[in-house]
């Protein structure tokens, strides 16, 4: 398995397979262009045999000089357990540590305990909320009316 920094071209064949990873769920909105465009050092793609099988999109914040953002990442469902999804995460932190930056900061929704269980697994904290879902600490309304998420923190060493 062969990982790189993304490309703006590579927008087009992650878009095309993003909903069929999700199960038919539409998540391909969550993910624009301007995300290959702009943040190329900081995404990474993982494929195999010339087939990408997972990708991560992060960025460096603008605001918050010692902070790294994880937009998305998706692994085909048929790599999952192969540990692909801890091999971007440790490249990014590998980029972000490179760039001076200490934490990394991301988000899922209260509904997806895997999202949820893989996180806490790989190191993040939640970040308190102002409620409680199922027993995790949810941020109401974070990304607009009726989107709580959970947010999540790791410091780098």
């Amino acid at each position: 398995m062969e990982i790189h920094s993304v490309k703006g071209s590579d927008y087009y064949v992650i878009s095309s397979l993003i909903n069929d990873w999700w199960g038919g769920k539409n998540m391909s909105d969550m993910l624009p262009k301007l995300f290959f465009d702009h943040f190329t050092n900081s995404s990474f793609i993982v494929e195999k045999e010339g087939e990408i099988v997972g990708f991560l999109i992060g960025f460096l914040s603008q605001t918050h000089s010692n902070e790294a953002y994880i937009h998305f990442v998706g692994v085909h469902p048929e790599y999952r357990k192969h540990n692909i999804g801890k091999k971007l995460y440790n490249e990014f932190f590998n980029e972000v540590k490179q760039n001076g930056r200490k934490i990394v900061r991301c988000v899922t929704s209260p509904v997806n305990k895997v999202s949820i269980a893989y996180h806490t697994k790989m190191g993040f904290e939640i970040v308190k909320g102002d409620k409680t879902i199922d027993g995790v600490s949810v941020n109401t309304d974070y990304d607009g009316p009726n989107q709580d998420r959970v947010l999540f923190v790791k410091e780098l060493v």
